[in-house]
């Protein structure tokens, strides 16, 4: 299933009775097109006096420059994979890893999910996690470029994190349904 940015691929049975697999893929382009639109509108509402600050800003898509975006997507894609430990946890498969810088065309998260987990709560997690990603980028650049907008982006991002772990925890515990008191 494609939709917009994000691509929601249902990846079928889990081997654990009773779960689902679901791939959630976030492709780079659509990723550095949200951080360079936000980081245009920043520059774009800085005052008309600080030309120079405003291109700074406004760069972040430009060669070397989408070099540190490229490892603030890596860091945020690793972080939010952990932060999802209890649908994401796999077998340790790669026990030598490295630092080169790569330009991953996608960022997969792939979620093992109680088998009546919602296909809406997998769209939210996955709104909320390509937001997640664009604003830890804009907040890594602006504490760069423009460091009196940081806090900002901090906040977005911190927010962002507040309503994933709700829905994280809201799904992965037991509910009881309560009788209607009519």
């Amino acid at each position: 299933m494609m939709k917009d940015d994000i691509e929601i691929v249902g990846c079928g049975e889990s081997e654990d009775v009773g779960r689902k697999l679901v791939l959630l893929i976030f492709k780079r382009e659509q990723l550095l097109y949200d951080i360079k639109n936000y980081c245009y509108i920043e520059g774009d509402i800085m005052p008309e006096d600080t030309q120079h600050s405003r291109h700074m800003v406004q760069d972040v898509g430009e060669e070397g420059n989408v070099d540190r975006v490229t490892r603030v997507l890596d860091l945020a894609h690793a972080d939010i994979v952990e932060r999802l430990y209890p649908f994401t946890q796999h077998e340790l498969s790669h026990p030598v890893l490295d630092d080169r810088l790569r330009e991953r065309p996608v960022y997969g998260v792939f979620l093992n999910v109680p088998a009546a987990f919602s296909q809406t709560t997998v769209r939210l997690l996955a709104k909320l996690i390509h937001e997640l990603l664009v604003c830890t980028a804009v907040a890594d650049w602006m504490s760069i470029t423009n460091p009196s907008k940081e806090e900002t982006w901090r906040l977005k991002v911190g927010n962002i994190i507040a309503r994933i772990n709700q829905v994280k925890d809201f799904r992965n515990k037991r509910t009881r349904i309560r009788p209607h008191w009519i």
